[in-house]
């Protein structure tokens, strides 16, 4: 898919502040620090399109960016380690349920960040479960792949998939915002979930995307 076009749209921070204007959206969640704004910039090819920083938890609404005029790509709060008091990750946390409870939530393609070098850790597994409980099917990305040696990277997803609990058959994109790695991979699977769009009685699930 050529960008064309990519612009910041809004930051929406209650219910009431998401479109309901039925363009398709494609939604990243992952840990505070996974390398969500870098992952965004690169997938775009705009730099600083999408805010970066080295600490943890600034993204604290859902940004909207609006793709060729016709595509969201929706950045979403990062969950764990956010430095911030209490009462605000609660809010974090609402606004997500918030996010997710729409009607239209089943219809849009959920993109799921774990760092490649960490691996999958206990908060990434509660929020796939989390997501499963409302019956999406995140697209997984391992982030950061660049830092895992090259020998080491196959072990490193095995590791990732097991951890997580995820069918063999489900993709894994390592991805690296440094080489451009899994770039043309990642947009394969978000052109695949708007052909399942234009054509959803072709399509099992839309939430499917995820698998080879």
């Amino acid at each position: 898919m050529k960008v064309a076009t990519a612009e910041f749209l809004h930051s929406a921070h209650h219910r009431n502040q998401f479109p309901r204007d039925g363009i398709p959206e494609v939604a990243f969640v992952g840990r505070s620090n996974v390398g969500k704004s870098s992952l965004l910039n690169r997938l775009l090819n705009r730099k600083g399109l999408a805010r970066t920083g080295s600490t943890p938890g600034r993204t604290r609404a859902v940004n909207y960016f609006l793709i060729n005029g016709k595509l969201y790509f929706v950045d979403l709060p990062g969950y764990g380690f956010a430095k911030a008091p209490r009462v605000e990750r609660r809010r974090w946390a609402e606004l997500m349920d918030e996010y997710f409870g729409r009607p239209q939530a089943p219809q849009m393609l959920l993109v799921q960040l774990v760092d490649g070098k960490v691996g999958a850790t206990r908060l990434d597994v509660e929020a796939l479960a989390y997501f499963q409980s409302l019956g999406l099917l995140p697209l997984i990305v391992a982030t950061k792949i660049d830092k895992v040696p090259r020998t080491r990277q196959p072990r490193a997803l095995t590791a990732i998939r097991q951890r997580l609990g995820t069918a063999p058959g489900e993709m894994i994109v390592p991805f690296s915002a440094v080489t451009g790695e899994g770039v043309q991979q990642l947009w394969r699977g978000i052109s695949d979930f708007l052909e399942r769009r234009r054509h959803p009685a072709t399509s099992e699930s839309l939430n499917q995307v995820g698998m080879k």
